[in-house]
């Protein structure tokens, strides 16, 4: 036995979209919070390296341009040159300028420094380091201290003979400017923070509004019956989701006139049907207390077999017209025109003792379906014949007007009565008094006459008869696709 799934848990696409939206949102904010706080401190670094350059350097044209102010005369104790310097400098507050002296076994032996220092542990009451840096053989240098980290850079002095080793020493704490750096970085999330809690409400009333149709979709969809199809969406602004819409309701149009359609065509199949079926079957009960009589037999049977075959022609006609609806009802081909008129005028005459006449015929070349066009041509002649006494003019004929095709058949019957005109393509629907007295059929003819021009993308159309009778007319756009309303 097995055990029922339990239902998955739905997340709506309002939530999917609001999802990915701050997850592409922290992610490009993050990286700019990120990239800025790189760039801020690769600044910080440029600035630093920038800085001991500009102070070394002029710390070295000072040794190679200065003299002793009291003597007039070019530094030769380097003690007196550092003090003289210092006392002319001014320190940025992460900044020390020291003057390292040495001594015989190397390290400083005597600082001097431009002033107090303005930062937390000074490179000045260090002396570890102190010796690190003058002791060192490089230029430039970071030392990684308790209090943080120091960049560094010095110019070493010759000293004449006589004289202690000494060198200047610039010193730069980057710690209070990459807190600045970080200060800029914490911001920055902090506000990406705000703007991703703004985007949030924001996303969300935004993507509810752009989904309402989608939910109005959803929601028409299941109040949808096959009683009720009535149902439509509002259609507002001319994005995708309005198209949606706009196709979701075009659907429904054609849902909801499919649906007429079919109850429509089933109660007038029922009722036609009813007919000879209850024909049938009386005849066929009097047939039963009538058995001694042959020639009442005789009948019954006859009026029976054509009821039988009225019926089976009622059905094959409903079989053709449920066909219509499939997109390969017609399979257009290239088509003479003029041999498809002569052929349909052929086949016609043989229907019934009139006055035949190939009225014209158009010759040129376009894409019809040759055996639709001569179904529905040959019903429009049978129609004419029956409408039609034997002598009376039938024409048939085709013709380029007004960029397009027309195949037409023309008689010189009664014509048909106005308030027939608007009726007699419909199914089931006969036209009355002069055109429907000598009618048997179950008036799908002209229906299916309807639906094969429909198929190519035409119209029927019924045109009075010069000198009086009715001409039915298939037209259809010479241009293929270029459909007329």
């Amino acid at each position: 036995m097995t055990t029922a799934e339990p239902p998955r848990r739905r997340i709506s696409a309002r939530v999917r979209i609001l999802l990915w939206l701050l997850v592409v949102m922290a992610v490009a904010l993050t990286a700019v919070a990120a990239t800025t706080r790189s760039v801020l401190l690769r600044d910080v670094d440029h600035r630093v390296g920038r800085l001991l350059a500009q102070e070394t350097g002029e710390f070295t044209n000072f040794v190679k341009e200065g003299v002793d102010p009291h003597t007039g005369e070019r530094f030769t104790d380097p003690e007196p040159l550092l003090r003289l310097f210092l006392s002319r400098q001014y320190a940025d507050p992460d900044e020390e300028l020291l003057g390292l002296i040495g001594r015989q076994g190397r390290g400083p032996a005597k600082k001097e420094q431009s002033r107090e220092p303005r930062i937390d542990h000074p490179l000045a009451g260090d002396p570890a380091s102190l010796k690190a840096v003058f002791d060192s053989p490089d230029a430039t240098g970071t030392l990684d201290r308790p209090g943080g980290e120091v960049r560094w850079a010095k110019a070493v002095i010759e000293a004449g003979p006589g004289h202690p080793e000494a060198a200047f020493v610039v010193a730069f704490h980057p710690a209070g400017e990459r807190a600045k750096a970080d200060s800029v970085f914490t911001m920055l999330l902090a506000i990406s923070g705000v703007a991703l809690l703004m985007t949030t409400g924001i996303g969300w009333v935004v993507a509810g509004r752009i989904l309402k149709p989608v939910r109005l979709v959803r929601a028409t969809a299941a109040q949808l019956t096959e009683q009720d199809l009535t149902q439509r969406i509002p259609v507002q602004g001319h994005d995708d989701v309005a198209a949606l819409a706009e196709t979701f309701n075009g659907m429904l149009d054609r849902l909801e006139r499919a649906f007429a359609a079919q109850r429509e065509f089933v109660d007038d199949a029922g009722h036609e049907l009813r007919t000879p079926i209850t024909i049938v079957r009386g005849h066929l009960e009097l047939m039963d207390t009538a058995t001694d009589n042959a020639a009442e037999r005789e009948e019954t049977v006859r009026i029976v077999t054509e009821e039988l075959d009225r019926m089976s022609r009622m059905v094959e006609d409903l079989l053709l017209l449920a066909k219509a609806e499939r997109p390969d009802f017609v399979t257009p081909g290239p088509v003479q025109l003029a041999e498809l008129t002569a052929d349909v005028f052929v086949k016609a005459r043989a229907l019934g003792e009139r006055d035949w006449h190939l009225a014209e015929v158009a010759d040129t070349e376009a894409r019809l379906d040759a055996q639709r066009i001569t179904q529905a041509m040959v019903q429009l002649a049978q129609n004419a014949v029956q409408h039609t006494v034997p002598g009376q003019s039938v024409g048939i004929g085709s013709r380029l007007r007004d960029g397009d095709i027309e195949l037409y058949v023309a008689d010189s019957g009664p014509g048909v009565q106005p308030q027939d005109a608007a009726v007699i393509f419909e199914r089931f629907r006969r036209g009355t008094a002069r055109r429907g007295s000598r009618s048997t059929g179950a008036g799908l003819g002209l229906a299916i006459v309807k639906a094969i021009a429909e198929g190519h993308g035409g119209r029927v159309e019924l045109r009075p008869t010069d000198g009086g009778g009715a001409t039915f007319v298939l037209v259809r756009p010479q241009q293929e696709g270029a459909a007329r309303p």
